[in-house]
């Protein structure tokens, strides 16, 4: 295996292993959102608050590995070049606005779609305007405006 993405940029190619499907975001939320509550919680329980430390740390890599698992289940590349093509037609975008304004944001739906299972967008909009916040990047939209794209992608994958 090679960890050379010039070879097939498009492939997520992890970066440790070079494998293709690596999804960052998948994982980096999972281990956020589940893992960590989870080991910190059978931490306390076992042995106070070092037993915290250690279970938030085991309980990363476990939802980190959840979430990677769930994340591989949509093609971002497929998703990211269809919003690509297709987010000037959305009812939402803002004249003077570029792909890159509304990319965090459909990267967040379509994950958080995977991610949150039955659970429907209104009982998690305000985790994800959270992690918007963490994951915008460069991007000029607020989450008032990013979530209208959020909501997209959401529903696109539930489709």
């Amino acid at each position: 295996m090679t960890n050379d993405r010039r070879v097939n940029p498009d492939s997520n190619a992890d970066p440790i292993t070079g494998a293709p499907g690596a999804h960052p975001v998948g994982v980096g939320l999972g281990a956020v959102a589940g893992g960590v509550a989870a080991g910190a919680a059978a931490g306390t329980m076992a042995a106070g608050p070092i037993g915290t430390a250690v279970g938030a740390a085991v309980g990363a890599v476990v939802g980190g590995l959840g979430g990677k698992a769930v994340a591989e289940s949509v093609n971002p590349t497929a998703e990211e070049n269809y919003w690509r093509d297709n987010y000037q037609q959305e009812s939402y975008y803002r004249s003077g606005t570029t792909f890159d304004d509304y990319a965090p944001a459909y990267r967040l739906g379509w994950d958080a779609s995977s991610r949150y299972g039955d659970r429907s967008f209104e009982d998690v909009e305000s985790v994800m305007e959270h992690d918007y916040t963490t994951l915008r990047g460069q991007s000029r939209l607020e989450w008032e405006d990013a979530k209208h794209a959020t909501r997209a992608a959401w529903d696109r994958i539930r489709r």
